[in-house]
């Protein structure tokens, strides 16, 4: 059993291929330790979830509470999701610009709503400068600022007041403008990607001359949402509108795309509001109209943030590591070579480096992992665990024979395949794997999805089987906050386009035109 690369050589196999080989103990051996790092998303998935974060190498905790350091490979996940969704944003007509990260207080304070949802979470700046003591630094009590600055939650009223001073027409509207950003929230209870004190983001603000302009750049950029996440991250969401009780601060209607992760728990994973005239009053931003009347700017907001990569993670990923949608993988190839000599290697390395190269030539993110300090076995581990989506093995005996071996990431299946028309193949095996990763993700969404007739299937559904629950509700903030305060569960959207199915209400027993989607959530 011990093959032409020697028993050296390490492979990251199953024990399923255990055999009583030195080779193949060594291999299994090998397997049971590297999986010791992740635990079992059965026993801990909470504990899993931060284990492949780690792992692959995505994030840390940082010197500050609540914050993260984002490392090379998950800020090069992030950019690839940047990218792919500014292109959508540009092609919706939309431009980037940048606002500042220090908002006066006194801007919060004009939109009642929104200063109301976010008094809770903002980080205030009171002084300017620092002093050296005899005990060491201390704020210099002489530098107290004469208004306080809040750091950026969201910048609705700061951006707002801006636009104060570039609207006075109807030829100004529309303005469509994205910013990405960092923003602060003070949260209390963090979880690397899915909450932090401080995280990335895009966030859009547009102004339009009526209301139909607005409710309709409200659904598209909620669309782009639904788009980018089912068409690149490979993640199925439900859309819909939020309730009141959890609409965002200062909006009229708030739209969403909520996806299920694989504990059976909603994640909300990108907003789309509808703000109306709201911030157009407390900031006075009005235009003369075609009709020479003065009238009153409508609005909207949107945006995703670095939460995406948490639900990526969770929708894709096993046990062995990550598992990452090719389209956005920041590696979607590696070719690892194998030699036993200094004659191999170069022959080895040759074949390597050209396929490598008609790879990158053929527009494949591909990596020719050539590190001599590690063996084949460790570099395999570490691909698999990063979510590398297909890894090619390449060792003397394929070179003679013009053959190379493929590993798909998300099946663990390996097949030796020719080396010609590998340019051709290799994009349709990509898109493959994406399509098998979505069809999966959804699939296991229809089984997460669940309907209660009454309150106590209602109940014992959330407790035995987790997932979305459609059930009827009769529209009131009592009964909605009832159900959360005792089952922890919240509505998560009211189906944008519902089917007609009138019933009642499972906990008042009122009229109910249809179902809404309840889920526990993070």
């Amino acid at each position: 059993m011990i093959d032409e690369y020697g028993s050296e050589n390490l492979y990251f196999l199953p024990p399923v291929y255990l055999t009583f080989s030195v080779r193949n103990y060594y291999i299994s051996y090998l397997y049971v330790i590297m999986a010791k790092k992740i635990t079992e998303r059965s026993n801990d998935y909470s504990q899993w979830y931060l284990d492949v974060v780690r792992e692959a190498q995505l994030a840390s905790h940082s010197p500050v509470r609540g914050c993260m350091v984002i490392k090379p490979n998950g800020y090069a996940l992030w950019e690839n999701m940047q990218r792919q969704l500014d292109d959508m944003f540009k092609e919706t007509g939309h431009q980037n610009a940048y606002f500042p990260l220090f908002i006066p207080k006194s801007f919060l304070s004009k939109e009642a709503q929104h200063v109301e949802g976010f008094a809770k979470e903002c980080a205030v700046v009171t002084h300017s400068r620092l002093i050296n003591t005899e005990d060491g630094i201390a704020v210099d009590p002489s530098s107290k600022l004469e208004e306080e600055l809040i750091v950026r939650p969201t910048s609705e009223t700061i951006i707002w007041d801006t636009y104060r001073d570039w609207i006075q027409s109807y030829r100004d509207l529309p303005i469509l403008i994205n910013q990405w950003a960092n923003v602060v929230r003070w949260e209390m209870r963090t979880r690397l990607f899915l909450r932090t004190m401080e995280f990335l983001w895009q966030e859009g603000h547009t102004a339009h001359a009526t209301e139909q302009e607005a409710r309709e750049e409200a659904y598209r950029m909620l669309e782009v949402y639904r788009s980018f996440a089912e068409d690149y991250m490979a993640m199925p969401v439900e859309t819909g509108v939020k309730t009141e009780s959890e609409r965002f601060a200062g909006a009229v209607d708030t739209y969403c795309i909520e996806a299920m992760m694989q504990d059976g728990k909603a994640l909300q994973a990108g907003t789309s509001h509808f703000l109306g005239q709201n911030f157009a009053k407390a900031f006075d931003v009005r235009f003369q109209d075609s009709d020479g009347k003065e009238k009153l700017v409508w609005a909207t907001s949107w945006g995703v943030s670095t939460r995406l990569i948490g639900g990526m993670i969770m929708t894709h990923s096993d046990d062995n590591g990550l598992v990452l949608p090719p389209r956005l993988a920041p590696t979607q190839v590696v070719i690892v070579p194998i030699w036993r000599n200094d004659d191999e290697k170069a022959s080895v390395s040759e074949y390597g480096n050209t396929l490598f190269q008609s790879l990158k030539e053929a527009g494949i993110r591909v990596r020719f992992d050539d590190r001599d300090q590690y063996k084949p076995g460790w570099k395999f581990a570490q691909h698999e665990v990063e979510g590398t989506p297909l890894r090619i093995a390449i060792g003397p005996r394929d070179v003679a024979n013009n053959k190379v071996e493929l590993a798909r990431r998300d099946t663990l299946n390996k097949e030796l395949v020719d080396r010609e028309g590998l340019e051709q193949r290799i994009p349709e095996i990509l898109e493959t794997i994406q399509s098998d990763l979505f069809k999966a993700a959804a699939e296991r969404t229809r089984r997460q999805t669940h309907t209660a007739s009454d309150y106590n299937e209602f109940k014992n559904l959330l407790e035995s089987e987790g997932g979305y629950i459609l059930a009827h509700w009769d529209r009131t903030a009592e009964t909605e906050e009832q159900i959360k305060n005792e089952t922890k569960a919240t509505i998560r959207c009211l189906p944008l386009k519902p089917e007609k199915n009138p019933g009642k209400c499972m906990i008042s027993g009122k009229e109910s035109p249809y179902p809404v989607l309840f889920a526990r959530s993070y």
